[in-house]
């Protein structure tokens, strides 16, 4: 059974790496890219800021640092765990790999640390801030992220999916602790009720 998902992992990915073009590759190396998100990074401070006022310090100085730091290294700790090899390191299929600036990254790629950072980020602060179009957004944006990662050659689809379902466990995980925090120290579910 294992056998035959990594197998259609391996079609899969083959299929939606094959699909590029100069103009995309440029544009996903620049979606993949850490820096390209700082305004997009300030806009989720400046919400957060807007609506918890003074709460905000807990958030921005021990929450986001402890969920970025939580996923970054659980999704490394499950790459080093696993083994499994990037599709660009994989000798069956390494030749077939479209790679852009010829950019392949680390040996090991389950679970994909992009995805699992992007979507830790994105559901904690979507929960946050409970509005509809951020959340639609920042899902997509996650996605995006994500998607990327296929198509810049450095993932399998599963190796995106499981740092997806990392991620939205971090992000969920780390909203229900603040709401817990929030609850018992500063008097109020926050997820519940907006703040005064």
């Amino acid at each position: 059974m294992l056998e035959r998902l990594i197998q259609w992992d391996t079609q899969w990915f083959l299929q939606l790496n094959g699909l590029h073009s100069a103009w995309c590759d440029e544009v996903m190396w620049a979606v993949s890219g850490k820096l390209t998100w700082i305004p997009l990074y300030l806009l989720i401070l400046i919400l957060i800021i807007r609506k918890y006022r003074w709460k905000s310090l807990v958030i921005l100085l021990v929450f986001i640092p402890l969920l970025v730091t939580a996923s970054d290294q659980l999704s490394v700790l499950i790459k080093n765990s696993v083994e499994r090899l990037r599709p660009c390191h994989t000798p069956e299929i390494q030749n077939m790999v479209h790679l852009v600036h010829g950019h392949c990254g680390g040996k090991f790629g389950f679970v994909s640390s992009h995805a699992s950072n992007m979507f830790a980020i994105a559901l904690f602060s979507a929960l946050l801030l409970k509005k509809r179009l951020f959340t639609l957004l920042i899902i997509f944006w996650a996605a995006l992220v994500a998607y990327s990662r296929i198509y810049l050659g450095v993932h399998f689809p599963g190796d995106v999916l499981g740092g997806t379902l990392v991620g939205i466990f971090l992000g969920v995980g780390f909203s229900m602790l603040y709401a817990m925090t929030d609850k018992s120290c500063l008097g109020g579910w926050i997820f519940f009720r907006e703040p005064e």
